[in-house]
């Protein structure tokens, strides 16, 4: 990846950064040695880094799911698995290259993954739909994991996405009804299914390929029912209030744990996912690996069963 761009928030840490990369460049030109120089400047950058990434405000959280540098499905799958063999389709339209699935191998264990893809620039997001699905990508994608089943292979789903994709031909051809379908058919599949939300997690689009065995969640990424600045939209007519939305939606991943909603945070490591890609490879690979290994050894009709009490038990309404 190229050097990522900094958020508001992280010019302290880009400040800090500059200085060490010019003394290295310096060291370079003259053959000097500085470490012992750079030593304590790098001890300050990880202490920096914790103390800004250790207290972000929702809506900040929000800017590193979106972080154009973040990790995207594609990444994930070079840096988790193995033996990746993309598969296209829905047997009914089209390919949707906003969503990408295929065979690989998780640790040596073979699965069917399935993700969100955004992209890096302007021609990459136009040929991806900015990681907006259409209903063809929601069918290629339970298409897949029917496969998986009929193998008794498990699916994991990579969740980053700002939605389901609104557009007029998107709706002609039945998006809320694909939606709907995943939704109904992953409740039944026999096989263990694990959502992982790594960036973005809007809406219904974020559902789609949500309703699973262990949800996980990135500890920065973001997962709601719509985005700050929509709600703040529709609730106060005015999108700066973007900040008081975020904070309303409890849609960070500390928030959604406490709810119930997710299973597990994975940790990112020390200034996002961004900061150091192969580090959150890691990480996800791991939390993927022991959420399916936990699960391995129940039954199919205890799964399911499992699966449809986790997802009853959230919604909890309390009535004075």
């Amino acid at each position: 990846m190229a050097a990522a761009p900094y958020l508001d928030f992280e010019k302290p840490i880009a400040e800090l950064q500059r200085q060490i990369d010019h003394l290295r460049e310096l060291a370079t030109d003259r053959q000097l040695d500085v470490e012992r120089e750079i030593a304590p400047l790098e001890r300050k950058l990880g202490e920096l880094r914790h103390e800004i990434f250790g207290n972000l405000t929702p809506m900040q959280r929000v800017q590193v799911a979106r972080h154009p540098r973040r990790p995207y499905t594609l990444d994930y799958l070079e840096a988790c698995f193995t033996e990746f063999v993309e598969l296209r389709g829905d047997r009914l339209y089209r390919d949707d290259p906003a969503i990408i699935g295929g065979w690989a191998r998780l640790r040596g264990r073979p699965v069917m993954v399935i993700g969100q893809q955004k992209g890096r620039d302007t021609k990459e997001n136009l040929k991806r739909n900015f990681g907006m699905p259409h209903p063809e990508g929601y069918r290629k994608a339970l298409r897949l994991m029917r496969m998986a089943e009929r193998f008794g292979a498990p699916s994991i789903t990579l969740i980053d996405t700002p939605g389901a994709y609104p557009g007029l031909g998107a709706e002609e051809r039945g998006q809320a009804e694909a939606i709907a379908r995943n939704l109904l058919e992953m409740a039944a599949i026999r096989t263990i299914l694990i959502a992982a939300v790594i960036g973005e997690g809007g809406s219904g689009g974020a559902l789609a390929l949500g309703l699973a065995d262990r949800v996980l969640m990135l500890e920065n990424a973001v997962y709601s029912v719509i985005s700050p600045e929509g709600c703040a939209a529709i609730l106060w007519k005015d999108a700066s209030q973007k900040e008081r939305a975020a904070e309303a939606l409890k849609l960070t991943a500390q928030d959604l744990l406490r709810l119930q909603v997710i299973d597990e945070i994975v940790p990112e490591p020390p200034g996002g996912a961004h900061a150091d890609p192969q580090q959150a490879a890691r990480a996800l690979g791991d939390a993927l690996d022991h959420a399916i290994g936990s699960l391995e050894k129940l039954p199919p009709e205890k799964l399911k069963r499992q699966r449809a009490e986790k997802f009853r038990r959230m919604g909890k309404v309390a009535e004075a």
